[in-house]
């Protein structure tokens, strides 16, 4: 019996197959081959076509098939990149294109929000000021494309979607509506207050389903396409962070996930509803959340990591591989010899209070530095960067004393995860997972081919321990204040 997995990332589409006997991926497919489209029409959009995720899971499928046998796949699951809005029709065609997680035009309507709902309202409700998330993207649209949002019968996350190709079912996860704020976490239910002060219609929210759980089964059309079985149950439904959580185990009190793609994220889970006064970081429902033990994920999003160190790559070192890169930074002593690189450079950081910084090299010397030293300054700045969050998180009282990550991305670099691990005095550990191998596994526990978490991750390979480098702390510790100091 097969597992299917899905990721829809902002970068691209991976699905996978797992192994549900022996736990381990029988095969992947990532499409494009290189970065997807993002689409910016003015500052601060960010949209992509749905049509167009659908086209590359439908690419990554016909790669599958050539691979291993759908016909054995028993359940399936999404993960999504999360606060995406696609609004649809009658015919649950999209209107205009998706309005994805970094775009930061709503920035202003979440702020009008919050000073008219009042902050102490929606911190003690929603746990979050309504900020640049999907309701307050709704908004945007209901002031500014008006003949758009007549058209609209529904409003989904990117997963809903994508779980509706498969099945032709609409629906949304109580996790899916507390990242979109329209939660309250005080009365365990919809957040009906924020969509009528919006205007939004009620009718146009997705009926609720289960996140861990059957919500949807594939239809005929699937099974003429691909050859997954009509019927095979949609088991599991969850944002990419919260789903990266879940991939690394990461399901109580106390336990702390990390990844760095496009953006950089740490994540804490939490039993205790708590919001930031300052909106800084956000909390909404852990995918194995219930009324009776809950389970919340505080959330901290830097908006300008991996896409920081592509921007380096692209216009820097465009010869380079990501491995010489880390190769060629590795020949520059800790603190890069003064140059401080500040990495907000995709639109608002909600950590800073919604505020764009922007990209900016500090101190850079054009006698002595070279692109080795841009190279090291800026894997250096992103974990300040995460470490400026963390300290956030801290006086939330999350404290991790270990963070788990895939051994992707950001967290290939040896110098990047080794100064993160120094930065806050913590080992990282290292599992050999993705986004869709864990939506892949957390379909099959949705659909009761593992019995409990605990069988599920039993299989879960530890790849690498990281200690922090005791020689690096005072330097690293003296350039971070620096570097924090340039914050504004």
């Amino acid at each position: 019996m097969y597992s299917l997995g899905i990721d829809v990332g902002s970068s691209s589409i991976k699905v996978s197959v797992l192994d549900i006997e022996k736990g381990n991926c029988l095969s992947s497919s990532q499409n494009p081959r290189t970065e997807m489209l993002i689409s910016a029409p003015f500052k601060g959009f960010a949209e992509q076509d749905p049509e167009m995720w659908w086209g590359y899971i439908k690419d990554c499928l016909g790669d599958l098939a050539l691979q291993c046998d759908l016909s054995r796949i028993v359940s399936i699951g999404i993960s999504y990149q999360m606060h995406g809005l696609v609004i649809v029709d009658k015919d649950i065609k999209p209107i205009r294109p998706a309005i994805i997680w970094c775009d930061s035009r709503a920035v202003e309507i979440g702020n009008e929000a919050l000073a008219q709902l009042g902050a102490g309202k929606c911190l003690e409700h929603l746990l979050n000021s309504p900020g640049n998330f999907t309701a307050s993207k709704l908004a945007w649209v209901k002031r500014n494309e008006k003949d758009n949002f007549s058209r609209i019968w529904k409003f989904m996350l990117p997963g809903d979607y994508i779980a509706y190709k498969f099945s032709g079912e609409v629906g949304t996860t109580e996790t899916g509506l507390s990242e979109q704020i329209l939660w309250d976490f005080k009365e365990h239910r919809r957040a009906d207050f924020v969509a009528d002060y919006y205007g939004i219609p009620i009718n146009s929210i997705p009926d609720i389903v289960p996140s861990l759980g059957i919500s949807a089964r594939t239809s005929k059309e699937i099974q003429e396409l691909f050859g997954i079985p009509e019927g095979t149950p949609i088991s599991y439904r969850a944002g990419d962070q919260p789903n990266n959580a879940f991939s690394l185990n990461v399901l109580n009190p106390g336990e702390v996930a990390a990844t760095g793609g496009t953006s950089g994220v740490v994540y804490g889970v939490t039993d205790s509803p708590k919001a930031d006064l300052q909106s800084r970081v956000n909390t909404f429902l852990h995918v194995n959340n219930n009324n009776s033990d809950p389970r919340l994920g505080v959330l901290l999003c830097i908006n300008g990591t991996g896409i920081m160190n592509s921007w380096v790559h692209r216009n820097i070192t465009p010869d380079l591989s990501y491995n010489q890169m880390n190769l060629l930074a590795k020949d520059v002593p800790v603190g890069s010899d003064g140059l401080i690189v500040l990495p907000f450079g995709n639109g608002a950081e909600r950590v800073l209070g919604n505020r764009s910084v922007g990209a900016k090299f500090i101190k850079l010397d054009l006698v002595r530095h070279t692109n080795a030293h841009i190279l090291r300054a800026t894997q250096e700045g992103i974990a300040y960067s995460f470490r400026y969050g963390i300290d956030i998180m801290k006086d939330l009282g999350i404290k991790p004393s270990v963070i788990r990550a895939g051994k992707a991305n950001l967290f290939l670099s040896p110098i990047f995860r080794s100064t993160l691990a120094t930065l806050c005095n913590v080992s990282i550990e290292l599992f050999d997972t993705d986004g869709a191998l864990g939506a892949a596994r957390g379909a099959a526990l949705g659909a009761g081919y593992y019995a409990s978490p605990e069988e599920a991750f039993a299989n879960l390979s530890l790849l690498e321990v990281i200690t922090p480098e005791n020689s690096w702390a005072d330097t690293l510790e003296e350039s971070y204040h620096i570097w924090k100091g340039n914050i504004g």
